[in-house]
């Protein structure tokens, strides 16, 4: 892996869907009111090109076509680095390994789950590496796994590998944490024609790699950002006046942009339908009153639950016929899933060392 010392300058790139009807029920992807708007011939049309970072060049098309902007994702992991060697060395590294050590590590999920972030973690090893390196792909993102299965093998020298591990790991455990989450709420609901959906409750940052998370465990993205979609919320009824007021003025100054409308009372839908509202979001409705809604709507607008939701009553919602269910526990409180990363007990005889590469279905990345 070539180390490029000149910062790329960022991309304008869309946010691509995973999956989609086309890929199966069970693939998740984005939703009504998602920002992206984008698909993959978009992204292969765009005149910079999805490749214009540092990055190895199959590595960041590997990015690009799971939905990632390359330079964002390079841009992180640098930031990862800079910020765990603090502008110093990695002092028990380069204390305890020879500069020409060559290892092999496994990472290996220690429990069971669905795996996000591989291609993330190989980007923060990529961008310490100061050698070429080489890697195996053993699983992709959205796989589910079983403890002690390994899901990538990399070569490359030891100490740039001690260096990089803690940061790779940190946001493939995250990752792979909010993927499992997601998976199993996006499980409690198949076959009822309900989705889950995250929130803008996202750690600072890493949203773009929490939502893209959340898609990889069956799951469906809400907007991105305040400025893709807009969602009225109880704080923009009380300064407008009320439910109808709040969606026309949205509506008036917006004209183009999706609303979603939140009520937490059944007799503030009939107004916010009359006002021409599309989605409407349920909050900390009942299960009964959940189903009175859907009787009351009819089909007029889509809905969408939020609020008093668990994985115990997930299915008595989504059974009631409402078309999503907003669940901000996807990303604000999902526990990593662990994996680890463990060096293989081979000899080490100097620089010369046959590497011995692993060279997976993906073929060595240099």
């Amino acid at each position: 892996m070539v180390n490029t010392p000149d910062r790329p300058q960022p991309v304008d790139l869309p946010l691509l869907q995973i999956g989609g009807p086309s890929a199966g029920a069970d693939v998740g992807g984005c939703g009504d009111s998602c920002g992206c708007g984008a698909g993959a011939d978009e992204f292969a049309d765009h005149e910079l090109g999805p490749l214009e970072c540092g990055l190895d060049p199959d590595l960041a098309e590997l990015l690009a076509l799971a939905g990632l902007d390359p330079v964002q994702v390079e841009d992180l992991a640098h930031l990862a680095i800079e910020e765990d060697l603090d502008h110093g060395v990695d002092v028990t590294t380069v204390a305890t390994i020879p500069e020409d050590a060559v290892a092999t590590g496994d990472f290996t999920a220690r429990q069971a789950g669905t795996v996000a972030g591989l291609r993330v973690a190989e980007a923060v090893l990529s961008v310490v590496c100061t050698d070429e390196f080489e890697v195996e792909r053993h699983v992709t993102d959205g796989d589910r796994v079983e403890a002690g299965q390994k899901l990538l093998t990399v070569r490359t020298r030891t100490r740039d590998l001690l260096t990089g591990e803690r940061s790779a790991l940190n946001l493939l455990c995250r990752l792979s944490g909010i993927a499992t989450a997601t998976r199993a709420w996006a499980d409690a609901l198949e076959g009822t024609g309900a989705s889950v959906r995250d929130t803008r409750k996202t750690t600072p940052g890493l949203r773009f790699l929490e939502k893209y998370a959340v898609r990889c465990g069956g799951g469906r993205n809400h907007r991105m950002s305040l400025s893709d979609a807009a969602l009225v919320k109880d704080n923009h009824v009380v300064a407008a006046g009320g439910v109808a007021a709040a969606f026309k003025a949205v509506r008036s100054e917006f004209p183009d942009v999706p609303i979603e409308v939140e009520v937490d009372r059944l007799d503030q839908i009939e107004p916010v339908l009359a006002e021409g509202a599309d989605l409407i979001l349920l909050d900390n409705f009942t299960v009964e009153e959940t189903r009175e809604a859907v009787a009351l709507v009819a089909g007029r607008a889509r809905l969408e639950s939020s609020g008093a939701l668990s994985l115990e009553n997930a299915r008595a919602y989504a059974e009631t016929g409402v078309d999503h269910l907003a669940v901000g526990a996807l990303t604000h409180s999902a526990p990593i899933l662990d994996i680890g990363l463990d060096l293989r007990d081979e000899p080490w005889t100097g620089a010369d060392t046959p590497a011995g590469a692993p060279g997976g279905a993906d073929g060595p990345e240099a």
